[in-house]
């Protein structure tokens, strides 16, 4: 934890202003208390609420709140989300609301009090969704959830005008998408869920993706990745959960930027694929991880669980398997046509005689503590439709720990070396004083270091 100027905290606390109780609706451009009409001017002065003194030029959103349209920090500002800060996205509007951080963006959640990203009807592509500018150069999503974006933008919607992400109106947006090669994000400890689309979408940066769980993304028309990562990243991804996804649970390629992008270096160990890749038997594409155009990750003491196919790459164009690691990873099948299609003989998958494969169904269950697949399990339904054979909503209740007998809890390496092992700083979070040494947040994150175990630690 950081260092604290204990002197200063007793006449910090004299300096708190009011801001009324927890639950209030804010004004999101209310800074400190008062309200501007000049909703693209931070403070000019030091901000002090009752957790935390913060820089000059912040925003600070200390209370919840209701978006009826679209936020854009701008650039060289800051914008902090106070602990248990709900921000509710108004569904319905003529142009979706979405927050576009052409500057930087810091939700500081805890286990306790997480800051939520929610709807009014709580329905999937409500809103759009966190959309980054090429110039932003820090975010951190740390203990957030965020729920029910995808929406289309329009040719009014912030993100267009800014041309981020999309620059035709041609789908929806992910829940979170950062695109600066020389920035960096954190997305740690969240809870991704219910997204129209992607959850995630990467064209550039410096991250740490650790200790989320990524649930029920996607749809039949456009599909949907949970972690979708093209050129100019360097990521370390480990002890993720990711259920049920749409299309795959990681789609990996170094195509969508200018060839002069470096390309996209990342590890991704330890994380827990389970009923991912429902949507996609017609075109074979996906199911669980799919690497193409140049991909090289590591990709390691990874499980997948009844997803539709193991590895797979496109016929031409594929991984760079001369450049990447994609093996030791468990893959398991509880159904016939899910052995089959991990088998080595399946059509465009990757086979290692390294990696564990079911040979029958249900051989090797890694023995989750507890989890309740659908009885009907269908992995090629196409459709979801739990009915038919879609994966099952999910459920906070289920626990993805490994039993103590379980056969996935050995096998797994651990001679790489991660893209960030001291981690990565965000500066921003150094620059918040916080008043009690109890509410303090550190402002260094690191991925886990990988085990022997596959699968996440949960």
């Amino acid at each position: 934890m950081k260092a604290k100027c204990l002197m200063l905290v007793a006449a910090l606390a004299g300096a708190v202003l009011t801001t009324g109780c927890e639950n209030d609706n804010i004004n999101p451009y209310d800074y400190t208390g008062k309200t501007t009409t000049d909703k693209t001017t931070p403070s000019e002065d030091v901000i002090t609420t009752t957790l935390a003194q913060y820089p000059k030029g912040s925003i600070v959103w200390t209370h919840d709140t209701t978006l009826t349209e679209s936020v854009e920090v701008p650039e060289g500002a800051s914008l902090y989300i106070e602990p248990g800060v709900t921000v509710t996205c108004k569904s319905g509007v003529q142009v979706p609301v979405e927050i576009v951080v052409l500057g930087n963006l810091y939700c500081m959640g805890t286990a306790a009090k997480p800051v939520t990203f929610t709807s009014d009807t709580k329905k999937p592509a409500d809103w759009g969704g966190i959309i980054c500018g090429y110039k932003s150069e820090e975010v951190v999503l740390s203990h957030v959830d965020i729920a029910y974006g995808g929406a289309t933008p329009t040719e009014s919607s912030l993100s267009f005008q800014n041309q981020l992400f999309k620059t035709t109106i041609d789908g929806g947006v992910p829940a979170f998408h950062f695109c600066n090669v020389n920035g960096k994000f954190v997305i740690s400890d969240s809870f991704f869920h219910d997204n129209y689309n992607d959850h995630t979408y990467f064209t550039g940066g410096n991250g740490i993706i650790a200790r989320n769980t990524f649930a029920d993304n996607g749809n039949a028309a456009d599909g949907g990745e949970a972690i979708n990562v093209k050129s100019g990243c360097k990521l370390d991804v480990a002890d993720n959960l990711i259920y049920n996804a749409c299309t795959n649970a990681f789609k990996i390629s170094n195509s969508g930027n200018s060839e002069t992008i470096p390309l996209t270096d990342m590890t991704a160990y330890n994380n827990t694929m389970v009923d991912c890749g429902w949507r996609r038997s017609k075109n074979k594409k996906g199911g669980s991880i799919w690497v193409e155009k140049a991909a090289r990750p590591t990709l390691v003491n990874n499980l997948v669980y009844d997803c539709r196919y193991g590895l797979k790459q496109p016929k031409k164009d594929g991984a760079d398997t001369e450049h990447s690691r994609l093996t030791p990873n468990y893959y398991y099948a509880s159904t016939a046509d899910g052995v089959k299609q991990m088998a080595k003989d399946a059509s465009l998958g990757m086979w290692f005689d390294t990696d564990f494969h079911s040979a029958a169904p249900g051989d090797g269950d890694p023995l989750f503590t507890n989890f309740v697949q659908n009885p009907k399990m269908n992995i090629n339904c196409e459709i979801d439709d739990a009915e038919q054979g879609a994966p099952l909503p999910f459920s906070k209740a289920w626990n993805f720990a490994l039993l103590t007998a379980s056969p996935a809890l050995t096998g797994g390496v651990v001679d790489f070396q991660r893209m960030f092992p001291s981690g990565l700083a965000f500066f921003g979070m150094k620059k918040v004083t916080f008043l009690a040494p109890a509410d303090d947040q550190n402002y260094y994150f690191t991925a886990p270091e990988p085990t022997t175990r596959f699968g996440a630690e949960l």
